[in-house]
C-alpha cells in the first residue's frame, strides 16, 4: 500500500524475494511456509521469466504494443521489489529468496565497510569475494538440493561474475546470446521435472535507461519482449506453467527534475562518499556530520526527496530485516527521490547524465511488479 505517495515493499507476502518459495511451493518442494499473498497453481515444471525493467504500471500503459503479457494483468497478482528497487537488488532477492537487509546487496553501489571504496554490484570488483559479501545459502541451491533441478539461462558474458555467484549460486547455467537459443535452453532445461528454469532478458531496461520509456524505441523493444514471451509460451507443453516477472519499473527524468550534487558545495560538505543512484542515493558521511548533512539535504531537496538517517529507513522496513554486517553498507543518510526527481553526481557517475529513464526509488511506477502465469 502507498505511504506518503510511495510504495512499501510486500515482504514476506508478494515480493520479489517471495517468487521462489511461491514456486517451490507450487512444484510440491516447499522450502518452509509459502508468502501469504502468492499462490501459484501446481506443476512439475515453472519457467521464471524476468523482464528486466518492466514495471506493472508500464504493461498496464501499453496495452498495445505488449498484447499477450497484458493479457495476463486481469488474472495475475501484482507484486512488489524491494528496496531499492533496482537489478542487483532485485536479482538477488529473487535467487535467494531474501529480503535486502539480509542478503546484503542493498544498492547499485554501496560502501564497502572500513573502506572509501563502493562496490558497484553489477561490475562487481576483483578485492570482493562475492560469497563473503553473500554468505547466505541461496533458495535456487536448496531447491536444488530437494530434487528440482534449477536451472539459469542468461548471457554467457554472465557467467561466473561476482553478481550471479552471490544471487543465483547453486543452479545449473545455460550460457546464451540470442533470443532462438535461449527458448531453446528454455525448453530443454524444464524438459524433465520438477524442475525451475530461470531465464532473463535486459533489452528493455537498457532502452528505457537510454531513450526513456516514453519513446517509440521503448515501445518497439516492448513489442519485440511481448513477442518473445509469447513465443515461448508456445514452445512450451501445456503441462509447464510459464511465470513473467521483472524486477522494478521505470520513470523518464527530465533535464528540471535533476539535481548535481557537483555543482551545490553545500551538498557535498560533510559527505565523503555517495553512492546509490540517482533516484536512491546513500551518503556516508564524515564523522559527527550526519545531523548536518540530513538537515541539508532535506532543506535542499523539500519535496522532491524523502531523505531518512539510515536508522529511519531500516525503521520503515525498506530493507527488511537487515543483518548486523550489512548495517555499514546502507548510507548515514538515504536519499529517495518522489516524482520525477533525481540526484546526480557527475563527478562520481557522469554517464548518469545521459540517462533517460531511471528507477531505485519506491514510486508505485518503479516498485510494483508484474506477476503473470500462464
Amino acid at each position: 500500500m502507498p505511504v506518503d505517495g510511495f510504495c512499501e515493499p510486500a515482504y514476506g507476502d508478494r515480493s520479489l524475494g517471495d517468487v521462489v518459495p511461491a514456486v517451490a511451493t507450487a512444484l510440491g518442494h516447499p522450502l518452509g511456509p509459502p508468502p501469504s499473498g502468492l499462490e501459484l497453481p501446481g506443476a512439475s515444471s515453472y519457467v521464471v521469466f524476468l523482464i528486466d525493467g518492466l514495471g506493472a504500471n508500464l504493461l498496464r500503459r501499453n496495452a498495445e504494443a505488449a498484447p499477450y503479457l497484458h493479457s495476463l494483468l486481469a488474472a495475475s497478482t501484482i507484486g512488489t521489489a524491494g528496496v531499492p528497487s533496482t537489478t542487483s537488488t532485485s536479482l538477488t532477492s529473487l535467487g535467494t529468496g531474501l529480503v535486502p537487509g539480509g542478503h546484503g546487496l542493498v544498492g547499485f553501489t554501496t560502501r564497502v565497510p572500513g573502506t572509501e571504496d563502493l562496490l558497484n554490484a553489477l561490475v562487481w570488483d576483483a578485492d570482493v569475494d562475492p560469497l563473503e559479501w553473500q554468505p547466505h545459502q541461496t533458495a535456487f541451491s536448496r531447491l536444488q538440493a530437494s530434487g528440482v533441478r534449477v536451472t539459469v539461462v542468461n548471457k554467457r558474458e554472465f557467467f561466473g561474475s561476482g553478481l550471479t555467484v552471490a544471487a543465483h549460486r547453486g543452479a545449473d547455467y545455460v550460457g546464451v546470446d540470442r533470443v532462438g537459443e535461449r527458448i531453446a535452453a528454455v525448453l530443454a532445461a524444464s524438459a524433465e521435472g520438477p524442475s525451475l528454469t530461470y531465464v532473463y532478458d535486459g533489452d528493455l531496461d537498457w532502452t528505457g535507461h537510454r531513450w526513456g520509456v516514453h519513446s517509440s524505441h521503448w515501445e518497439q523493444q516492448l513489442a519485440m519482449i511481448d513477442h518473445e514471451a509469447e513465443q515461448l509460451r508456445e514452445a512450451l507443453p501445456a503441462d509447464r506453467r510459464l511465470l513473467v516477472v521483472a524486477d522494478h519499473g521505470m520513470v523518464d527524468v527530465p533535464v528540471e527534475g535533476r539535481v548535481d550534487v557537483a555543482a551545490d558545495d553545500d551538498l557535498s560538505a560533510g559527505v565523503f562518499l555517495i553512492g546509490g543512484e540517482a533516484r536512491f542515493r546513500h551518503l556516508y558521511c564524515v564523522g559527527g556530520a550526519e545531523t548536518d548533512v540530513l538537515e541539508t539535504w532535506r532543506e535542499k531537496l523539500g519535496e522532491r526527496a524523502e531523505v531518512l538517517t539510515r536508522g529511519e529507513a531500516i525503521g520503515r522496513g525498506w530493507f527488511g530485516t537487515v543483518d548486523p554486517t550489512v548495517v555499514p553498507r546502507i548510507g548515514d543518510i538515504v536519499v529517495a527521490c518522489r516524482g520525477n526527481a533525481a540526484v546526480l553526481s557527475t563527478a562520481g557517475f557522469p554517464y548518469e547524465t545521459k540517462l533517460i529513464g531511471m528507477h531505485g526509488s519506491l514510486s508505485e511506477d518503479e516498485m510494483l511488479i508484474p506477476l503473470l502465469v500462464d
